[in-house]
């Protein structure tokens, strides 16, 4: 047989075992056990062969994995990939002390490997959820297949088996658009930018950064596949879109009797177009939308619409919002009979004074019975369940958010998770909580976080925070270090004490802390209740004198720990933290200097506040995940041509800093990063420009005039969002030895 047959023959075998996947949903045992052990492979090259899987597929009850030792092997059960995976991960996290996380890995198995006596571990949440739309735009948007099979091995290990998953579906949109009538040039004018999608996905904006390369469309698709297939092959059941009612304006014109009206503006954007799901054209278009998508990517059944995610419905009549849930479902299960709405119950906290109880249980009850899930967002903080009847006794999962626009902070109150958890897990567990998960809307500086939250999949007991903190500590480093266990008991009694953090004035447009009566400044500008005083001398969300001295005890390990890869990201993470932590006492000097008119006071207080903005892109160049060139780079990466690379850099661009690309944006800073080469090369010539206009009104005695600066500043912001300035790709310095130097040279400051 001539090598060409038997690779054709080899093709379509793999087509069709991928088509089966796409129709039924599932694969084989021997597929199932294959596809962990190559996870395995991947995880530990040089210890693989000492675990074994096996696949228990009696069961029919809620996921399970068992471990046991057997001749020198660990034998690890389970009913699908995600259990199986889950239990490597038990075992490593509990019988290895190691650690495995979304920054940094650490894993350092003993010889022989810790032997087992039979364990059985089962979960009563029939989902595990993870990803926030925005999560897209703020964290994923340039990752490529070897970053996305990375993440998917993270998520089976911890248990995830029901994610979010958006790449792609321009592809499809491109193809129910045309069907419907529209043009090439409509279709480019209606799609944002790649990563302004998430909001283009949601319903906010439409056009903004677009239109998109045809290129992109295509390798998005490619990617999609691929990353669907290989959660498939694990056992997830990823979510996919289904048809919110958000209209090209184009769509008017071709369908003039349909109703489709601009709803109301979003962040100073105009109002984006969407279609009455009570007109007909709806059922037609969001039936067309699923079917397209099923053919392309399979199904699993799951679909997530969310009409009014941060606006307003155009009435408040009962009947109506039944008659949207209702047609919004229909659309879907016309395509697909078994379809469940996956349903962000954000808006129910967002627009709280619209939804009251009869609007909101009209809504869901518009839908089937179990034929919805609402995800509850900000658990944490601001559950809706305990406001809504338990989302009207439909299925509902319990989340954290964490994280918002990907803050580089060190941020999270783990005892506040804790206790809504156990409060909602008490109340509803026997009635239509149906899972847990986590929805940041940016990843990759808590994964503290993750692992706290993620570990009640499989434990619900409460825990001592205390005790908790200790053993992440040593699983983190895998060894058991009095100081780092001693910084991270501070950690966790300051930065991890907090549930939403402060904007930090240092990378927002500069201003001086002090504000008139009556200021119009945006609030991410505004400390209404800032005050510098001897008992607060930083103002902060938490105890930075404290923090400090985690800071201290971090650096006591670097003799022991300094090779470890999870231990140099949080030292440059702590020491990030600790010098921003000085950012108000800074601007505040300079504010006081400027308005006593105390010229030389001001001098000293511009250099400092200068010298810590270099100072943070020191720290933060000494590690890869805080690299400003590294995300352009992996921007441009996605580029066929310099034309293409230009433009993916310049979106790269826009969205951490002016956000809507043009220099009027309401959004501007939004998404701000504590990231090397954005201190160096945006946040600094701000403060510069700013000190500089200062300076000349006290040297001059003249008014400040913000106008001037403001108009001045904001040229310099968008032609910075247009420029190819190169920035290090690649670490720059040595965490220890950088932070050994802030240290010393910062240590006055936190002297008690």
């Amino acid at each position: 047989m001539s090598k060409f047959r038997i690779l054709n023959i080899s093709l379509i075998s793999i087509l069709l075992f991928i088509n089966c996947q796409k129709e039924e949903g599932n694969v084989s045992n021997s597929e199932t056990i294959n596809t962990a052990m190559a996870l395995t492979q991947r995880l530990l090259p040089n210890n693989y062969t000492s675990f074994d899987f096996k696949i228990d597929s009696s069961s029919t009850n809620k996921d399970y994995f068992e471990l046991e030792s057997q001749d020198g092997k660990i034998i690890i059960t389970g009913n699908n990939g995600i259990a199986l995976s889950s239990g490597l991960d038990w075992y490593l996290k509990t019988y290895c002390q190691s650690d495995i996380s979304l920054n940094s890995h650490q894993i350092s198995l003993p010889t022989p490997l810790p032997t087992v006596e039979k364990t059985r571990i089962d979960t009563p949440f029939d989902y595990r959820y993870f990803f926030n739309y925005c999560t897209y735009g703020y964290t994923m948007p340039w990752w490529d297949w070897e970053r996305w099979e990375q993440m998917i091995d993270y998520m089976a290990l911890k248990g995830v088996n029901m994610p979010l998953a958006m790449i792609g579906q321009e592809a499809v949109w491109v193809e129910v658009f045309k069907e419907l009538g529209m043009t090439d040039e409509q279709i480019g004018s209606f799609f944002v930018g790649p990563a302004h999608l998430p909001w283009g996905w949601m319903g906010n904006i439409d056009g903004m950064g677009g239109p998109l390369p045809d290129s992109w469309i295509q390798k998005r698709k490619e990617l999609q596949i691929k990353i669907l297939n290989r959660m498939r092959s694990l056992g997830m059941k990823p979510v996919l879109q289904a048809f919110t009612g958000h209209v090209p304006e184009a769509l008017k014109e071709l369908y003039p009797e349909a109703n489709i009206f601009q709803i109301e503006d979003w962040a100073g954007v105009d109002g984006t177009y969407f279609l009455d799901p009570t007109d007909s054209l709806f059922q037609t278009i969001g039936t067309a939308f699923i079917k397209k998508q099923t053919e392309i990517y399979g199904t699993d059944h799951l679909y997530d619409a969310d009409c009014f995610i941060e606006v307003n419905p155009p009435s408040k009549d009962p009947k109506f919002l039944a008659q949207v849930s209702h047609n919004v479902y229909e659309s879907m299960a016309k395509a697909d009979p078994e379809a469940i709405w996956v349903l962000q119950g954000w808006f129910f906290f967002f627009k709280k004074d619209f939804w009251t109880k009869e609007r909101g249980r009209a809504f869901l009850n518009g839908i089937p019975k179990n034929k919805v899930i609402v995800l509850d967002l900000y658990g944490e903080k601001n559950p809706t369940w305990d406001k809504t009847d338990a989302f009207y006794g439909q299925p509902w999962i319990w989340n954290v958010i964490c994280n918002e626009d990907q803050k580089v902070n060190m941020s999270g109150d783990l005892t506040a998770m804790q206790d809504q958890f156990q409060l909602a897990f008490n109340s509803e567990i026997k009635n239509n909580l149906k899972g847990i998960g986590v929805i940041p809307e940016g990843l990759g500086y808590n994964s503290i976080i993750q692992d706290f939250i993620f570990e009640k999949t499989w434990d619900q007991n409460k825990v001592n925070i205390e005790e908790w903190i200790s053993n992440y500590a040593t699983r983190r480093y895998g060894i058991e270090n009095k100081d780092a266990q001693n910084a991270w008991q501070i950690l966790g009694k300051t930065v991890y004490n907090r549930t939403r953090t402060m904007w930090s004035p240092l990378i927002t447009t500069p201003r001086l802390m002090i504000f008139e009566e009556g200021s119009k400044e945006d609030e991410r500008h505004v400390r209404k209740d800032f005050k510098i005083t001897e008992e607060t001398p930083f103002a902060w969300d938490f105890d930075v004198t404290e923090f400090s001295k985690a800071a201290d005890l971090i650096l006591k390990a670097s003799d022991v720990l300094k090779d470890k890869e999870s231990y140099n990201f949080d030292v440059t993470n702590i020491y990030r933290e600790l010098i921003a932590g000085l950012t108000h006492k800074m601007i505040n000097d300079l504010s006081v200097a400027y308005q006593a008119k105390e010229k030389e006071k001001f001098e000293v207080a511009s250099t400092a506040l200068l010298k810590m903005l270099d100072d943070l892109d020191a720290i933060t160049g000494t590690n890869e995940n805080f690299l400003l060139g590294k995300w352009l780079d992996d921007a441009r990466n996605w580029g066929n041509n310099k034309e293409e690379k230009d433009y993916f850099e310049w979106n790269a661009r826009t969205i951490v800093t002016i956000w809507q690309p043009y220099p009027e944006g309401g959004l501007r800073d939004y998404a701000g990063k504590q990231w090397n080469g954005l201190f160096a090369g945006y946040y600094k010539p701000r403060w510069e420009l700013f000190i500089s206009h200062l300076r000349k009104s006290l040297l001059q005695n003249i008014d400040f005039n913000p106008k001037t600066y403001d108009k001045e500043v904001r040229e310099m912001d968008y032609k910075w969002t247009k420029s190819n300035d190169k920035y290090p790709a690649e670490i720059t310095g040595n965490a220890v030895e950088v932070a050994k130097r802030l240290q010393k040279e910062y240590e006055s400051y936190f002297k008690e």
